[in-house]
């Protein structure tokens, strides 16, 4: 819960003091003004594509850059007028040396996000494993600062799913203990491709967050062999009892496999999906995209 809160702290109260910097602060000279204007569009940049939005509202992602443009605008016309550049204090000339330093940071983090958002290896392609909702990617790409699976080499590329509102957030709530206060919580999963059930989990109990089982980390899950690709497709943190599939059973893409749940080493109800061959994490795309960490796929049954 105290990650989750700084978490959210972090979307909320630290773009805001950044921008309210931008904007209040009576800058001696441009250079001043366009060091503290490149820190905080880098840091605003960073934040809207690598901050987990789905705890408060993925929307809100939106406002922050809006906000930053007036911001921009409204300080650019207090210096306007004002030198480039002059003698400074030492004082000053420190604050300038911090400006660097978090452009570097700032500009790493950026880089990290923009890499992340593609791959050079060949992909196997999958349909989506949910199919009625608005579902957000919560840890996916090629980049740590986006996915944290990519710490596991047989999981580097592995997807997060979680389901939010209409309002943007994924639960009744920042962090519920109540299960079913998780919009995704119980939905159905669905084959994402025509293939073989190579093994499977299904008696494994579903946790209250923020418990986990790291002993059984993937819970309930199935593995899949696709006909079309020889790496296999996991599967995991479904619904006790819920699977609907045996081991040694042939599946079509689209069929009902199970629902989701909480079980194994997960803090709350999630789909976990990731393909690996000979213990590498191997790339998926969906009708072709690779998804990253603040990716929306809108599936409807209708």
């Amino acid at each position: 819960m105290e990650n989750i809160l700084l978490s959210v702290s972090m979307v909320v109260i630290m773009p805001l003091l950044f921008i309210i910097i931008l904007w209040k602060t009576s800058f001696k000279s441009k250079l001043q003004w366009l060091f503290d204007a490149i820190v905080t569009i880098l840091f605003i940049s960073w934040l809207t594509q690598a901050a987990n939005w789905s705890w408060i509202s993925y929307y809100l992602r939106y406002l922050w850059p809006i906000i930053l443009l007036f911001a921009i605008y409204f300080s650019w016309k207090k210096v306007h007028e004002k030198d480039f550049i002059l003698r400074y204090t030492r004082n000053e000339k420190f604050t300038i040396l911090i400006y660097i330093f978090l452009i570097v940071v700032f500009g790493y983090y950026n880089v990290g996000t923009i890499k992340s958002y593609s791959v050079k290896n060949e992909a196997i392609d999958l349909q989506f494993p949910l199919q009625d909702g608005t579902y957000y990617i919560g840890q996916g790409g090629n980049h740590l600062l986006m996915n944290n699976h990519q710490n596991a080499p047989p999981q580097k590329y592995a997807l997060d799913i979680l389901k939010i509102h209409s309002f943007g957030n994924r639960a009744k709530g920042i962090y519920p203990k109540e299960l079913e206060k998780y919009y995704i919580f119980d939905d159905d999963i669905v084959s994402p491709c025509t293939g073989k059930v190579v093994e499977m989990e299904n008696e494994l109990p579903d946790h209250i967050p923020p418990e986990t089982d790291e002993t059984n980390a993937p819970g309930n899950y199935v593995q899949m062999l696709c006909d079309h690709h020889e790496a296999d497709v996991y599967i995991a943190h479904m619904k006790r009892g819920s699977l609907a599939v045996a081991a040694g059973e042939v599946v079509e893409v689209g069929q009902f496999i199970g629902k989701v749940g909480n079980s194994g080493n997960t803090t709350e109800p999630h789909v976990h999906i990731h393909a690996e061959l000979n213990g590498v994490g191997v790339p998926i795309t969906f009708d072709g995209k690779f998804l990253v960490r603040n990716s929306l796929v809108k599936e409807t049954t209708n």
